[in-house]
């Protein structure tokens, strides 16, 4: 079995005529369809072995669609879905997932934490439950959020030390604004539990979309090397939606001058160690 050099560990797929994407209303770049075959040759030209697919909506319909494409797609590794985390049967709807058609390539799930009005939406009784029915069914769950809710999520990954998570895009930090504090603090405290693992990904469009430069997100890039060190980042092109700032190229180019400083060992880690251990991927 050969080991994979690289897996871009974050990626979108949305088809228009299947299904609107409401999020993508006021953002004209996205308000179009994108399919693995558009992203392919990038995947191709810096390659890159595999791929972790991302739900975009909280919408039940989504997940089986995703994993259907991953049975079509040996590119496709692992996908990262959604379910009510609320449903009083979580456990019955990842059965489900699993028992349809690919369903052997669900490695995680998420929810648009972000999205929710409530801080503290993670610590509600019911999410924990549903939280605790996604660490039963060994699966991966992605944090999506704000840095308002990363103190939510620490107590959630202390609380929850079973279940292996994944934070999104850094946590978005306010690269545009050039704040580091609270960010860093709380990712600090974040990066104390050995349960979470994060992904180098989504700092293009946190920083100005039309002026940003590598030095831009350097600040934030240290933070995660310094708190989670290699071993527990995972590079993610977050493609199509870096699209609003930068192509694919110019994402995964600033990733390699990012981790230029590190050791091969540990660039291994980031460009797809750390995901095919976070997600359990079958490497091929």
């Amino acid at each position: 079995m050969n080991t994979i050099l690289r897996v871009d560990a974050h990626h979108h797929i949305w088809d228009l005529t299947v299904r609107d994407q409401p999020w993508t209303t006021e953002l004209p770049p996205l308000r179009r369809s994108f399919g693995f075959a558009e992203l392919s040759p990038h995947l191709q030209t810096h390659d890159v072995d595999g791929t972790v697919l991302v739900q975009t909506i909280t919408v039940a319909g989504e997940t089986p669609e995703l994993l259907d494409l991953a049975a079509r797609q040996p590119m496709v590794l692992g996908v990262v879905g959604w379910v009510n985390l609320a449903d009083p049967d979580v456990a019955g709807r990842l059965a489900e997932l699993r028992a349809a058609p690919g369903g052997q390539h669900l490695a995680g799930i998420r929810h648009q934490v972000q999205e929710e009005p409530d801080p503290r939406w993670l610590c509600r009784p019911d999410v924990r439950r549903g939280l605790a029915a996604v660490a039963d069914a060994g699966l991966a769950y992605d944090l999506l959020i704000t840095p308002p809710q990363l103190a939510a999520a620490i107590e959630t990954v202390a609380d929850l030390p079973e279940l292996r998570f994944v934070l999104n895009h850094a946590g978005k930090p306010r690269i545009r604004d050039r704040q580091l504090e609270p960010w860093r603090d709380l990712i600090g405290q974040l990066a104390r539990h050995g349960n979470v693992t994060c992904k180098l990904s989504g700092l293009v469009t946190e920083a100005d979309p039309a002026a940003w430069a590598v030095d831009d997100l350097r600040p934030y890039a240290d933070t995660l090397f310094d708190t989670f060190g290699p071993e527990r980042l995972m590079f993610g092109s977050d493609w199509p939606v870096c699209l609003l700032a930068a192509s694919y190229d110019q994402v995964i180019t600033a990733a390699e001058q990012l981790t230029a400083g590190l050791s091969g060992a540990e660039r291994a880690a980031v460009f797809g160690g750390t995901a095919a251990r976070a997600y359990g991927l079958a490497l091929a």
